[in-house]
């Protein structure tokens, strides 16, 4: 009922389209706090959606973990848009430059997929699984936890690699980094600190003001049978 009202009230143009109802999770308001005091950059918006995610998913089931990746694409790509949160600590590890894929956009990503050769980068909840060596060097798998969102992650070979075009001298060449196949990859000369830190089960949240994504997500509407249905089933294989 609440969802029908909500869609009623997006229809007629009202605010409330915009925001997904966060008020049903209160507890995850002092982690944003202290998180939004290390991060004042951070758009408080977006940072609240990821926390309010990740609760979601550990109050259903979810492991909780000990870190946090956030990245805006609503930014674009020619400022440092990723943040890696230690959880426990309250501090920011990393603030970076991240790619996205070369068919999401140019220098702003405004295009999201979730099909296999899109070459587009997917929104939503992720959970970081197993580091590895690649084509790329040293990577770290991910899965992710919105079916039809970012389900075929794994299947799409989307994953946090070192790439030397996420290089910040292109941007005063061509205003912009380079772009990747939809991987949220990352400076060669941070890749290594970023994969140790979230490799394992953290959790990873990327954001943009998509209207489908903010009325359809589970986790940002916290639908409590839904949620627990999907983390029960665990990650799409491929």
């Amino acid at each position: 009922m609440i969802r029908v009202i909500r869609r009623l009230l997006c229809a007629a143009g009202l605010s409330l389209c915009a925001t997904p109802l966060l008020a049903a999770q209160p507890t995850y308001q002092p982690l944003v706090d202290s998180l939004a005091r290390v991060a004042p950059k951070l758009d408080r918006q977006v940072l609240t959606h990821a926390v309010a995610a990740m609760q979601c998913a550990v109050n259903h089931g979810a492991t909780p973990a000990e870190r946090l990746a956030v990245i805006d694409f609503s930014l674009p790509s020619s400022q440092r848009r990723l943040w890696i949160f230690d959880l426990d600590k309250k501090t920011v590890l990393l603030k970076e430059y991240v790619a996205h894929g070369q068919k999401s956009g140019q220098n702003h990503a405004t295009r999201f997929s979730n099909q296999v050769n899109s070459h587009q980068s997917s929104l939503g909840l992720f959970r970081t699984a197993e580091s590895y060596r690649g084509k790329h060097g040293y990577s770290l798998r991910m899965d992710g936890m919105e079916p039809g969102i970012n389900d075929r992650a794994r299947e799409r070979a989307i994953v946090i690699h070192p790439a030397d075009y996420v290089d910040p001298s292109w941007i005063a060449k061509q205003g912009r980094i380079g772009r990747s196949w939809g991987c949220p990859a990352v400076r060669p000369e941070v890749a290594r600190m970023v994969v140790d830190s979230l490799k394992g089960g953290q959790f990873m949240f990327s954001w943009y003001p998509d209207q489908e994504w903010l009325q359809s997500s589970a986790y940002l509407n916290c639908e409590p049978q839904r949620v627990a249905s999907i983390i029960a089933a665990g990650p799409r294989k491929g």
